[in-house]
């Protein structure tokens, strides 16, 4: 009776002992780095497929071998290799070594090996295991994981990885400075809270490269960052070169996007001499064909206003020309101002003369035109946003920004001219004003011919 009863339990164990293998031979199987394992006297006792597939040995054919020599290192090698591969048992720690191997073919490779110590239940060293992964697979693990450290520290292009869902999850301190935050701060957090301006096409551009990959290629997106500290100011917009990566995990035979590596470089002032560059060339382009077209006027005050019609194009959305009276050296108050000329207000077409009977202009005092004749020089002028702005100045509706030049001829001030823009438009600038007095010179030399013919 007793032999049943300790048969059962004994049968239990080593089902448990034959479960506890086949786990532990699937891990060692299951696993990316090639595995093995020799006893304390050299004898292999693991092979996992790793290491069947670098070298071509399997597990049947290996273990129970003494030791590597004569298969998987040569007989001069075998002495050293063990040796080193053994005296692991005795160090601390894991040890790091670089043997040629040999291939079940007859090849050679070369690996990289860890090698460790396995203490017995009694402490003592029972053996030793290694991993080993061949030398060139290691060095492109390595140089992964040394560009992202590259990257991710103080590397010339901004780097910020955004999650699936439009937040960053990671950034070098480029992008942090670029985003006026620091590398901690900006994590997790919407990009709204970071872009004021160009939001909507960064978002978009993310959108794309989740859903479709990346772009062909580099891409540049002008946004303006907010809470912008002393180098800008608030809402100064720079041009961001950007490219980007999508992510995707490589764990799954499907990829699974993990999100957008969006690298980025600040071209802004490469972008705004490039602009300006163009819109001098451009400007000087109207003026050469402006002064082929007056050279074939007859009438001077014709001439006038196509130096206008010619300025106009790119630069601003209607002209006017007021006219002293009688020109004047110094103008003396009150300044009375004769409308001359004045493009369409309500659709395009060319300055044309105004009959304005010899009534002068009601201008408002401190009106930027009379300011300009005050001053002989340029006065510009940005809308408050209310709704009587421009009515009050004498200009179109939907006014916003204006630039009065004073024409001076032969020393004496005829007039002033004055040029306006729309809403879509941006303020003029100190650039604006030096073209506009270059077109003033030639509208005040026409002007003043006028007079004189007339006289």
């Amino acid at each position: 009776m007793t032999a049943p009863h300790h048969f059962g339990p004994a049968r239990h164990e080593a089902a448990a002992d034959g479960e506890d293998h086949d786990l532990l031979a699937a891990l060692l199987d299951g696993m990316d780095a090639a595995l093995c394992a020799f006893d304390a006297e050299g004898t292999l006792t693991h092979w996992n497929r790793e290491a069947e597939r670098i070298l071509g040995w399997s597990a049947e054919e290996v273990v129970g071998r003494p030791g590597l020599a004569g298969w998987a290192v040569r007989e001069a090698d075998a002495p050293e290799v063990t040796a080193r591969l053994l005296g692991a048992m005795q160090a601390q720690g894991r040890q790091l070594d670089e043997f040629a191997l040999l291939t079940k073919e007859g090849g050679r490779v070369l690996v990289r090996v860890q090698s460790s110590a396995v203490p017995g239940a009694d402490g003592s060293p029972a053996g030793v295991y290694c991993a080993f992964s061949e030398v060139h697979t290691q060095i492109d693990l390595e140089r992964s994981v040394a560009l992202s450290e590259a990257l991710f520290g103080d590397a010339s292009w901004g780097v910020v990885l955004v999650d699936a869902d439009l937040r960053p999850a990671l950034a070098n301190a480029h992008a942090a400075r670029a985003l006026r935050t620091s590398r901690s701060a900006l994590l997790g957090r919407p990009l709204g809270d970071l872009l004021e301006q160009g939001l909507e096409d960064v978002e978009s551009a993310l959108q794309h490269v989740l859903a479709s990959g990346a772009p062909p290629a580099p891409t540049e997106l002008w946004v303006s960052v907010r809470g912008a500290g002393e180098e800008g100011g608030a809402g100064e917009r720079r041009c961001w070169r950007s490219g980007f990566l999508r992510l995707s995990t490589p764990l799954v035979e499907e990829p699974v996007p993990l999100g957008v590596a969006w690298l980025f470089l600040d071209v802004t002032k490469a972008r705004l001499a490039e602009q300006e560059s163009a819109r001098l060339r451009f400007r000087g382009s109207q003026l050469h064909r402006a002064g082929r077209a007056v050279a074939e006027c007859e009438d001077p005050m014709e001439a006038a206003a196509l130096y206008m019609d010619f300025a106009l194009a790119g630069f601003a959305d209607h002209a006017l020309i007021d006219l002293l009276p009688e020109p004047e050296s110094v103008p003396r108050r009150p300044i009375l101002l004769m409308r001359a000329a004045a493009t369409p207000t309500g659709a395009s077409g060319p300055a044309t003369a105004v009959a304005g009977g010899g009534l002068p202009v009601p201008y408002m005092e401190g009106h930027p035109a009379v300011q300009a004749v005050e001053r002989c020089g340029s006065v510009r002028a940005v809308s408050d946003r209310s709704r009587d702005w421009a009515p009050v100045r004498k200009w179109p509706a939907g006014t916003q920004h204006a630039l009065a030049t004073a024409l001076r001829s032969r020393g004496r001030t005829v007039g002033v001219v004055t040029f306006l823009r729309g809403p879509s438009r941006r303020p003029f600038d100190r650039a604006d004003a030096t073209y506009a007095e270059d077109i003033a010179t030639r509208v005040a030399a026409a002007v003043d011919l006028a007079g004189a013919v007339a006289g």
